[in-house]
């Protein structure tokens, strides 16, 4: 079943959706509670933290802390996190493809994720992606999903209207995001969020794989946008 819609502009969240990078968030998440004395849940619970900003993930994990143990917490994060004992940023088998495809068909591509700007650049060298996208949005620089101003933010810079925009990503903060922001939403289910979470947000389609997305999308046809 193809997307009826046509769209001009894919926003992508980064994490689960594009990067392999699940469960280094995971252990991340678990050594930096463990650092700070706070017993560390079970991983799924863990991984219902993702996409959110760090603060937002504390305040899930770490119910009643003080903001000095916040701040111990996500100082530790992003240290462990990008310690060079993890290795570069992998993107999930047959991303890089896709992308560039999409890119050929003339779509507007943009990243909006609940990384740090430091830590998504940083990705974006890694993987040698960063040139495909006009845009990159964080939760740096923007409120954390699903508060919708980070896909506002890109659609406005690239004038390009919520009925002309899809969201693609793992968690159901992707899915709500979008929907406040007023666009579509396409979930992945081999992410943090299981399927039946994820539709139960309303996307579109739910896809198992990346490439998947091309037929949603009627790449399979040969259709064509131009910028």
């Amino acid at each position: 079943m193809s997307v009826a819609k046509s769209y001009r502009l894919i926003v992508f969240d980064w994490d689960g959706t594009l990067a392999d990078s699940t469960a280094r968030i995971v252990e991340s998440l678990r050594f930096s509670l463990e650092a700070v004395g706070v017993e560390a849940p079970h991983d799924e619970k863990l991984k219902d933290v993702i996409g959110l900003g760090l603060m937002e993930g504390a305040e899930v994990l770490m119910p009643g802390a003080g903001e000095r143990q916040h701040s111990r917490f996500i100082e530790t994060y992003r240290g462990y996190y990008l310690s060079a004992q993890h290795g570069p940023t992998q993107l999930f088998p047959g991303t890089l493809e896709i992308l560039n495809t999409l890119d050929g068909m003339g779509y507007w591509l943009a990243v909006a994720t609940g990384k740090g700007r430091r830590g998504l650049d940083r990705s974006l060298a890694e993987t040698g992606c960063g040139h495909l996208f006009s845009l990159t949005r964080c939760v740096d620089e923007c409120p954390s999903k699903p508060h919708p101003q980070m896909l506002i933010d890109i659609m406005d810079g690239l004038a390009i209207a919520p009925e002309e925009t899809l969201m693609v990503g793992d968690s159901e903060f992707d899915m709500l995001m979008a929907r406040n922001a007023g666009a579509d939403a396409l979930a992945v289910s081999y992410g943090a969020h299981d399927r039946e979470r994820l539709l139960s947000c309303g996307p579109v389609a739910c896809i198992e794989s990346l490439p998947e997305l091309l037929i949603h999308l009627g790449a399979a046809a040969g259709e064509k946008y131009d910028r």
